[in-house]
């Protein structure tokens, strides 16, 4: 389930969505590396800057879950979703997965204009992915028939981790990793059982 085989080409044709999203990743990485348009012009515009959402530009709830600063970060969460994402693309297809993915994130970005001061900025695919954590941890709690037992070992450590180094980490959106998760598990609880096209993994 979370270890991949896949050539790039099969990775592509498997799992569009996460693709697609990766690659945005990469994109809006790259625009801020060269040298005419400094990496700041893009954190200014698609940022999730409380003040400026506070100010009518509603698109920063959104656009902030495919900017990451830093190539560490960038790294860290392409990566968890290459990994985690595609088998929910495939149980789920590409249109439902789309939808949780993003719900999941503007979520979190909400809960941070909302519960943070107006000073406060922050991008990252974070809130999103811990929203897919959410999913997997509704599968082990509400929907066992989803995940098998090896699946379920898996990823609960990987969840405990993740929580846990959001206490312990600088600069994290705390915020976001929270209800991104609670989002994903609440989605998994009410609607999960309703939206899988194949039965377990």
């Amino acid at each position: 389930m979370f270890v991949r085989t896949e050539s790039f080409s099969q990775f592509i044709r498997l799992y569009p969505i996460v693709s697609i999203i990766v690659f945005i990743h990469l994109l809006l990485f790259s625009v801020a590396l060269v040298p005419f348009l400094p990496e700041i012009l893009v954190y200014e515009h698609l940022a999730g800057i409380n003040l400026y959402i506070f100010n009518g530009e509603w698109w920063r709830l959104i656009t902030p879950i495919f900017v990451h600063l830093g190539f560490a970060h960038l790294l860290f969460n392409s990566f968890s979703l290459i990994l985690f994402a595609p088998p929910l693309e495939r149980m789920l297809g590409k249109f439902k997965f789309t939808i949780i993915y993003l719900t999941c994130g503007i979520a979190a970005n909400i809960a941070t204009y909302f519960l943070k001061p107006l000073t406060y900025n922050h991008v990252g695919a974070s809130g999103a992915i811990f929203g897919l954590f959410g999913i997997y941890v509704g599968m082990t709690l509400f929907h066992k028939h989803l995940i098998s037992t090896q699946n379920k070992q898996v990823i609960i450590p990987i969840v405990v981790i993740g929580l846990v180094m959001t206490f312990f980490q600088a600069n994290i959106n705390i915020t976001a990793h929270l209800v991104g998760l609670l989002s994903g598990l609440v989605i998994s609880w009410l609607l999960l059982p309703y939206m899988v096209r194949k039965n377990r993994y």
